[in-house]
């Protein structure tokens, strides 16, 4: 997993293919990239990956619905003679059907235009641009948790995710009302704390399409939520120290023609 969502902790993909290779294994490198392709540095070839998966909803800016898997040759010759039984865990209709442009069952072709324009837009923008922004804005979000004197889960700085960061609450406060109250009261949709961190920890993400502006008014409305589940953190204080590192780390994107600049 490149990217585990629960903890907001990255995983060095790199590290765990000079491992194998250091050790002659014969394994197959497997990433599940579902939360991080899209939005964080991933090189297949580069690295060795033997299959990638993702899904649309994440880095691609889409509904869900649309599972992307990717293989090597690798990995496409151990298929041929593992003795697994499977049918919809097989790759060879796909192979089969892809060649001449079709697929083996219907495909979601509002979904398939949709991921060509995610993709158009990935492209336009310049994909380590892409990596860029989401560390930026992840960034922004980590010093707005040190503003609040709250804790982020991942304890090591170099595992931290650029697309998600869990923000670990006192015990005197419940994780699950944040998100609540977050979600009743503001309109906003945080994300709750998983499995042994359900109800004392929280998340706030930041992949795919979104800009400064979103991210410091999530700040803001979680500023409130905390407050309101009665956590004493100063208003504003958050959103300052993000706004501050965003002003700060500010390139031009966007063009300004003769027609604006009268306006």
């Amino acid at each position: 997993v490149q990217n585990e969502t629960t903890t907001g902790v990255y995983t060095n993909i790199p590290a765990v293919r000079r491992i194998l290779n250091e050790l002659g294994h014969p394994a197959l490198l497997l990433v599940d990239g579902v939360s991080s392709i899209g939005s964080l540095e991933f090189r297949m070839d580069d690295w060795e990956v033997d299959v990638a998966i993702t899904g649309s909803q994440k880095g691609f800016m889409l509904p869900a619905g649309l599972g992307l898997a990717c293989a090597s040759q690798k990995a496409l010759k151990a298929s041929e003679t593992a003795k697994l039984p499977r049918v919809f865990f097989s790759w060879k209709d796909m192979i089969v059907n892809n060649d001449t442009g079709y697929f083996p069952y219907t495909p979601s072709v509002p979904l398939l235009f949709g991921l060509r324009e995610a993709l158009d837009m990935i492209e336009e923008e310049g994909l380590e641009n892409v990596w860029a922004r989401h560390a930026r804005f992840a960034e922004g979000v980590r010093r707005a948790v040190v503003a609040w004197g709250l804790r982020i889960c991942c304890q090591n700085p170099d595992e931290y995710s650029n697309t998600v960061t869990t923000i670990l609450v006192p015990e005197h406060i419940n994780g699950v009302e944040v998100v609540k109250i977050a979600y009743q009261k503001y309109n906003l949709s945080l994300g709750g704390g998983l499995m042994k961190l359900r109800g004392k920890a929280f998340r706030i993400g930041t992949l795919g399409d979104v800009n400064e502006l979103m991210i410091l008014g999530t700040l803001s409305g979680t500023e409130m939520a905390l407050r309101d589940a009665g956590y004493k953190v100063e208003l504003g204080s958050g959103v300052a120290a993000a706004a501050e590192f965003y002003r700060r780390t500010s390139v031009p994107s966007r063009g300004f023609n003769e027609i604006q600049a009268r306006i």
